[in-house]
Parts: C-alpha cells; sequence; structure tokens
C-alpha cells in the first residue's frame, strides 16, 4: 500500500471507537474518529477519506441524516466516498433503508472485527 488509507469512524461509544481503530490500524489504515454526524461534515469539508463508518445512534447527528448529508455534497468525489453503517439496532431499519439512505453495507453491533476489516478492505481496493 503506497499510500496509506484513511478512515474516518463516527462512533459517540470510545470503547468501540477505539476498538475499531486499534484493529484497523494494524490493517495500516490511518484512522480519523469523530462523535457525531456533524463532525464528519466539518472534517470532510478539509479532509479527504477513504471510507466512512457511521453509527446510527450519534448525539446532534445520526448516521442516517449524515449519510444523506455526504451523499448530497456537491463534491463529487466526497459524495461518493463508500460508507458503512454501524448499528446495534439493525432491527429498526431495512436494508432498503440502509441502501435507499446511501448506506455500501451496514455491520452489526456487537462489531465482529474480522467483518469489520472484510468490509473496510472491500470498499477501499476498488
Amino acid at each position: 500500500m503506497s499510500a496509506s488509507k484513511r478512515v474516518l469512524i463516527a462512533e459517540d461509544s470510545s470503547v468501540i471507537q477505539n476498538l475499531a481503530r486499534k484493529i484497523l490500524e494494524f490493517q495500516n489504515y490511518d484512522i480519523t474518529a469523530v462523535k457525531n454526524g456533524e463532525q464528519v461534515l466539518q472534517i470532510l469539508e478539509k479532509e479527504d477519506f477513504s471510507i466512512l463508518l457511521l453509527d446510527i445512534n450519534m448525539p446532534l447527528m445520526d448516521g442516517m441524516e449524515c449519510v444523506r448529508r455526504v451523499r448530497a455534497l456537491p463534491d463529487k468525489e466526497k459524495a461518493e466516498v463508500p460508507i458503512v453503517a454501524i448499528t446495534g439496532n439493525a432491527k429498526n431499519y431495512t436494508e432498503e433503508e440502509f441502501k435507499t439512505a446511501g448506506f455500501n453495507d451496514v455491520l452489526v453491533k456487537p462489531l465482529n472485527f474480522d467483518r469489520l476489516v472484510e468490509v473496510v478492505n472491500q470498499l477501499t481496493d476498488k
């Protein structure tokens, strides 16, 4: 991997955020972590990422609203970044609702870290 692939994790649980960070850093990803969807939009104005991991239930702006806002960005490259939902409440939404909102994939809590690495690798190897 010549340039490090950049992952933005938006997760209000420090435990999940730190575990995901450690696992993905071990896979040579460069990790930036924030606590809510508003911070995602703020950092996307200044920086580029290979993939976004968004928790569905976050304060200020949840993952569903955040993915819609990212998909509506005027910068086509940023608007098309792969985005993965992270949720403990997968039953609250159908797979179709996640896809319609703009997510490329969904990871269910408790996180399966092998699956996390697999999904991030698949979506960033395009």
